[in-house]
Formats: structure tokens, sequence, C-alpha cells
């Protein structure tokens, strides 16, 4: 079956103008972001992840990354689309080795604490009957060695919030290794201009002044086998698709017994406060910032320099909630980095960055200061070009209602 594409408000086929995803570089097998080298070769279809039983994304990092030398340094204003002066391997040295190991029992403990906080709220707000107390649940990051445990946890978690696990980790994994490329990007990727200015009026104004009751992206997480995932993948999303029928059989019986107004305020408003959160999360970290970011295509497109795109967000008090997934540049670029070590991680790396890495603007207790960032995106950045390799975004002024 054919992948899909949200557009115009609805499901539709996914176009043939969005190729499979790529990758355009050669690879170690043996130098790896994970201490152990992988016992396979991973598939040429998903590029340098490890496709094998270990679900973490295992990603190798590339030796053929063109060097610069130091009279190539920028002497004018810097261009942040020009191929960084660094590679991957400089970046992964200069982050202490005790950041890569995983603690399953400190990964385990904040599983504890966020679900006790979920429950604690629920329970207020029943008693109190306030519809001003609403869970919310938003975590990310690397969780163990053990691709078994990280199974289970992940299909109790994922299935809580309605997503299948293993459907969410192949997409993801897509994301990923495609961050920043025009075509192959999964999430919040930018439209060409030919595209975009075929869009109904309706859906341009939706997708860029409610653009938080609209999801953005290419792909949907849907559970029956589509040409997103490899036969071999078979059982992981029978496996995933069992244990959403069996979260959604829940809720309907939870329905029956509670009162659909009482599901409504402690599952039904809470599950679209997370969602609309996380599309506004996701977004900011790879839109938003003050000076135009670059987006790529063809052979100027490399895992690290997309990579080198997204943004670290600072979210004030919510950080911890978050497991730190502020610190997103770091996690983008060696995603097995467990989130209790990012910050740590980040600080290591910002030397070797140098401009490449954007300062995030410290935040309030509540981090206020993005609904600017997100307004400012939303009115400057539109579509990208048709044509060219190195592309950035740009208004469509008609939208705001002025003339071109």
């Amino acid at each position: 079956m054919a992948s899909w594409v949200l557009s115009e408000c609805g499901i539709k086929p996914l176009p043939r103008f969005f190729p499979k995803p790529r990758t355009s570089f050669s690879f170690n097998p043996t130098l790896s972001f994970n201490f152990n080298p992988p016992s396979t070769l991973p598939s040429s279809r998903y590029g340098f992840f490890n496709r094998t039983k270990n679900w973490a994304l295992n990603v190798t990092t590339p030796i053929t990354t063109l060097q610069y030398s130091s009279s190539e340094e920028h002497t004018k204003r810097f261009d942040p689309g020009a191929p960084p002066p660094f590679n991957l391997a400089d970046i992964r040295a200069a982050i202490p080795k005790h950041c890569w190991v995983k603690n399953p029992w400190r990964s385990m403990s904040y599983v504890v604490r966020d679900v006790a906080i979920v429950f604690g709220l629920a329970v207020v707000a029943a008693y109190f009957n306030s519809w001003l107390l609403w869970p919310l649940y938003c975590g990310h990051g690397s969780f163990s060695n053990d691709p078994r445990l990280n199974s289970v946890v992940g299909h109790l978690l994922h299935s809580s919030i309605l997503v299948p696990y293993h459907g969410w980790r192949i997409s993801h994994i897509t994301h990923h290794q495609n961050h920043g490329h025009v075509e192959n990007d999964e999430s919040w990727h930018p439209l060409p201009e030919s595209i975009f200015k075929n869009l109904k009026k309706t859906t341009q104004i939706f997708r860029f002044t409610l653009p938080l009751l609209e999801v953005q992206g290419k792909t949907v997480l849907i559970f029956i086998l589509t040409d997103l995932f490899l036969p071999k993948e078979k059982k992981d999303v029978q496996t995933s698709t069992a244990c959403w029928t069996a979260m959604a059989a829940l809720l309907v019986c939870l329905n029956f017994v509670m009162g659909p107004i009482q599901m409504l305020k402690l599952y039904g408003i809470p599950y679209w406060i997370f969602v609309m959160w996380l599309d506004f999360v996701t977004y900011l970290h790879h839109h938003g910032h003050e000076d135009k970011l670059p987006w790529y295509r063809g052979k100027e497109w490399s895992y690290l320099r997309g990579g080198l795109t997204t943004l670290d967000r600072d979210y004030g008090w919510i950080n911890n909630i978050h497991h730190d997934i502020g610190t997103h540049v770091i996690h983008h670029l060696f995603p097995q980095i467990p989130h209790y070590n990012l910050v740590e991680a980040t600080e290591a790396a910002k030397p070797v960055l140098g401009k490449y890495y954007r300062e995030p603007k410290n935040s309030g207790p509540l981090p206020l200061h993005l609904l600017g960032s997100l307004i400012r995106s939303m009115k400057q950045n539109h579509f990208v070009s048709d044509t060219g390799d190195v592309v950035y975004y740009e208004a469509y002024p008609k939208l705001d209602g002025q003339r071109t």
C-alpha cells in the first residue's frame, strides 16, 4: 500500500514528488556511536542506521566528510549553509565517554516519576472536578541497551498515548536519517513553492495560522503494513497494532464505566493539549530562528549538515519534564546519548560546533518567549524554492493579505 500525506486538511496518498529516503555518503561500519560495532551491515534503504533487532537509533559516523583548511575559514559574514570545518568524529571526540553510557535503572526512575506525576494530577483533577488541572506527559530519549526492555517500556508508554511503538520507531529513524532534507525529512519539512501555491487558500491559512490544530508531516503512523516498513518488520508492526487496539478498547470500556464527561476531562482534553504541545516543540526545534537556516537537497545534503540546522530551546521549568530534549542538536546528531547526559554532552561539543551552534534564548519559568518565535516563523517560513540544493524559507505576502 502507499504511504500517506496529510494535505489540505485530509489524508491523501504520498505524491510521487517525494522520493524514498536515501543517503549520499559512505560510512565505516566499525566506527559507531555504540561502543560495540554492529554485527551486520545496515540495509541500503536506511543508510547508516543499523536495522537489526537492536531498536536503538544506531548511527555510524561517516568517514568521508569533507575537510577544510584554516585558510578557508569564514572571513566575511558567517554562512550557515557552508560546509562546516569539522566532522561528526570531531564532535564525538569532544563528548565525554560516560555521556554515552545508558543506565536502565536511572531511565526507569524517570518513567516511574513521570507516571506518578500524571496519575497524581489525574487524581487531583478528578477530586476537585477542575478543568484547569490537566496532566501532560512529554518524554523522549534513549532508554537502555536491552532491546527487549526498550520494547516493553516503549509499548506500554506509546500505547497509553495511542501511538504504535514500532511504527513511530521506524518513522523516527527516517526523520533522524534525513533531517534537514527538503524532500526526505519526515516531520515539519518545508513545502516547495510549486506545491505550496497549489494548495487551497483554506489549507494555507490553517497551516500557517492554526498549525497546532493540524498535524504536519509526510507520513501517518498507520497500523497496517505499508511500504514504510520492510517485510521483516511485519511482526513488530503487528505487535504494536495489537497493543494499540488493546489501549483503544480500554478507553472505550472506561468511557462506559466513568462516563464520557469524566473521560473527556481526564484523557480527551489532556491528549489534545499534549498533541498540540508536541507539535509546537517539534516545529520550533527545526524552525523559528532569527536568522534564516538552510535546507538541503541532492549532493549538498549530508547527515552532519542537516543535523546542524536543528535548534536548541530553553523551556524553563519544563526542561526537566521534557527530559532535556531542548538540547536538540546533539540529540539529533547522536540520538543514542541518554537524555540525562544531553546537557553535559552539548556543553562539551560547543567549542567544536562554533558558530554552527545557535545558543538558545534563556527562558523564564515558562517558555513564553517561544510564542514570539512561533508567530514570526508562521509569518516568514512558508515555502522553499523548487530548485537549488541549498535553499531557505521564503514568505508568501498574499498569505497576510498583502499584494505582491
